[in-house]
């Protein structure tokens, strides 16, 4: 009988997905979470404590764990995670990616460095001291730019500057979130650095794949249809299958599949951000880990094949299901947080869950919750998910349910 320990974040919008797969392959189930009672009842009651900041200690207890109950595969499902799960990975002799790439991946000053030095196409970049004077640095900078902290996610921090004045007010911004505690603690002497980019222009879209002895097999890739050319990043409509030339999708996956040998990753799941424009694909960002979010429940590849069917059966070594060369058409969209406030209610959930197309609406910030809108913010309010006829009549069914939700933020 198969074994998976899976690695998540006690706050993971992602372990009913990851659970229900797994428990599917019929194999042994482990969580390793920060705390045992927030997962425990999804594991079967099998759980193990770990503390993903101090990656040594979590990999000794896994391997203490390993020596009375074996495992087959360690797998981390979010990006404070595959750290973890790559290192224990390789205490314990397991496939997977080296830590060495994971960690490249999670830095976006070394992935920058790793492009230019591969000769993918690459932005000109500025590491700057977050202590430093932003007048002076303003000057050091060609524009338009964008302004982020070196290891946060989810385009929080994520700035774009038109000029010198915009660019002291992202500076101050981004200084005062990287001056958190808990920031501070998680980034470490990151924390005291701000990367600086050369603005990229085009569309945007996303690339989910799998990766297996350095091989990428594209599962999806994801159209964007809002323009996302700041000054926040905040992601909104995602569609699949992408309405772009065949020839634009394949430079795409090229360039994922570049830049994954150019980083060192070679197994599991694989999430990437780019720009597509004139001169080819851009990546924006790339994580060893899939999709974000609750975006995976949307994709099926076969009858009840799920993502996360297909990143565990390949994390234990089990054959892949044959899957579709094309994908019916589906989206999502993250809900954005339009202002900063207490949420006190949610109305028009029946009014918006009515609108044709629409699979789904999850709203994932309890009622009495604080929340915060990009660049300070690190989430959404929830997801909307959607499928259809068409991509148009998908995107439109989001839009009609988006517009009928009303969220009371005091």
């Amino acid at each position: 009988m198969q074994r998976v320990l899976l690695l998540m974040a006690t706050r993971t919008y992602r372990a009913k997905a990851f659970m229900t797969a797994a428990h599917a392959l019929g194999g042994e189930v482990i969580v390793g979470s920060e705390r045992r009672q927030a997962l425990s009842h999804l594991a079967r009651g099998t759980s193990l404590t770990l503390d993903f900041r101090r990656p040594e200690n979590a990999v000794k207890r896994i391997a203490d764990f390993a020596r009375k109950m074996p495992l087959d595969a360690v797998v981390g499902v979010d990006d404070g995670t595959t750290l973890v799960a790559a290192m224990a990975s390789q205490a314990l002799s397991l496939t997977g990616n080296s830590p060495e790439s994971i960690e490249a991946a999670q830095n976006k000053f070394q992935v920058r460095e790793l492009l230019a030095m591969a000769g993918l196409l690459s932005p000109t970049f500025w590491l700057l001291p977050a202590g430093g004077d932003p007048a002076t640095l303003a000057a050091q900078v060609i524009y338009p730019c964008v302004l982020k902290p070196v290891f946060l996610a989810a385009s929080q921090g994520v700035i774009r500057a038109n000029d010198p004045r915009e660019f002291i007010a992202a500076f101050e911004r981004i200084r005062a979130i990287l001056s958190r505690p808990e920031v501070r603690e998680r980034g470490g002497d990151w924390a005291e650095k701000i990367l600086v980019e050369s603005f990229i222009p085009g569309t945007e879209v996303a690339l989910e794949g799998l990766l297996s002895d350095g091989e990428l097999r594209v599962l999806a890739i994801f159209d964007k249809p809002d323009q996302l050319d700041g000054p926040y990043f905040e992601e909104t409509i995602y569609l699949t299958p992408s309405r772009l030339p065949r020839d634009d999708q394949s430079a795409i996956a090229g360039t994922v599949a570049q830049t994954a040998a150019a980083l060192g990753l070679r197994e599991g799941p694989i999430h990437a951000e780019l720009r597509l424009n004139e001169r080819g694909a851009w990546i924006i960002e790339i994580a060893a880990r899939s999709i974000g979010g609750r975006c995976s429940s949307v994709l099926e590849f076969g009858a009840g094949v799920s993502l996360e069917d297909l990143i565990l059966r390949q994390a234990i070594g089990a054959e892949l299901p044959e899957i579709p060369d094309s994908l019916r058409p589906s989206g999502a969209m993250m809900i954005p947080i339009p202002r900063r406030g207490i949420l006190r209610a949610v109305k028009g959930r029946e009014q918006a869950a009515a609108v044709p197309g629409i699979a789904g609406i999850d709203i994932t910030v309890p009622v009495g919750h604080e929340v915060a809108p990009l660049p300070e913010g690190d989430r959404y309010l929830g997801f909307i998910f959607a499928h259809g006829s068409t991509l148009d009549a998908t995107e439109s069914a989001l839009r009609e349910a988006h517009r009928r939700l009303e969220f009371v933020i005091a």
